[in-house]
């Protein structure tokens, strides 16, 4: 893979003593809290591999649960985690699955409320970098180092056209885009990776078009 800066190297700012077992599961845990768009009322949390066996003595489990609180990696209230989502009442369960998996410090977290419900596949592939690789059955390439847009649609023509041309629109430049189905004229997501954060207006626009169903985006 390849590094911008040298701090991709050594990791970012962070609590714990891995970038790759804390901070990038901290950052997984923040895309799953930032998709959700809320609190969660409780989340399972599955470790595999190498995650399985050191989650406790690396940090990873409070690491994951201070993102799903909405804690960077530098913050201090990492630690407590687990004890403050009690206090809040959130309901959180661990488990140890084993299950191979393509990477070693790879985390699936289920998470929900009363009325919805989230499942999230993210890997930690070092540097506290991360790749979000399967949403709600999807599968997909998402780095969450870049400011991003998910477009949840109905496969239909023309549909990636018209999201295209509403970032024409707004000058928006995309870095990386893919678009991920579970079958063929059925729900489909797109992913959009972009050089600069966008307004709600632009993703208003975007969700106004025919055959949109949701529209959520991350910023960096």
């Amino acid at each position: 893979m390849k590094y911008r800066t040298v701090f991709d190297i050594i990791g970012p700012i962070m609590i714990g003593p891995s970038s790759s077992h804390t901070a990038g599961a901290a950052r997984i845990g923040r895309v799953a809290r930032t998709l959700f768009g809320k609190e969660p009322k409780w989340a399972n949390i599955y470790f595999y591999g190498s995650f399985s066996k050191t989650y406790k003595g690396h940090g990873t489990d409070v690491a994951i649960v201070g993102g799903l609180l909405d804690f960077d990696t530098f913050d201090k209230r990492i630690t407590s985690a687990v004890n403050i989502a009690g206090a809040k009442g959130i309901e959180i369960n661990f488990y140890e699955e084993e299950a191979v998996t393509d990477h070693p410090n790879t985390a699936k977290i289920i998470l929900g409320d009363d009325n919805d419900k989230l499942e999230l596949v993210g890997i930690s592939i070092g540097g506290g970098k991360i790749e979000i690789i399967e949403l709600n059955g999807f599968d997909l390439k998402l780095s969450g180092n870049h400011p991003a847009i998910l477009v949840v649609h109905n496969d239909r023509y023309g549909v990636i056209a018209n999201v295209s041309n509403i970032l024409a629109k707004y000058q928006i430049n995309i870095g990386h885009m893919e678009v991920s189905r579970k079958e063929k004229g059925q729900e489909a997501l797109m992913v959009i990776e972009v050089d600069q954060n966008v307004d709600e207006t632009l993703l208003k626009e975007m969700e106004a078009l025919p055959n949109i169903n949701k529209v959520t985006k991350i910023h960096d």
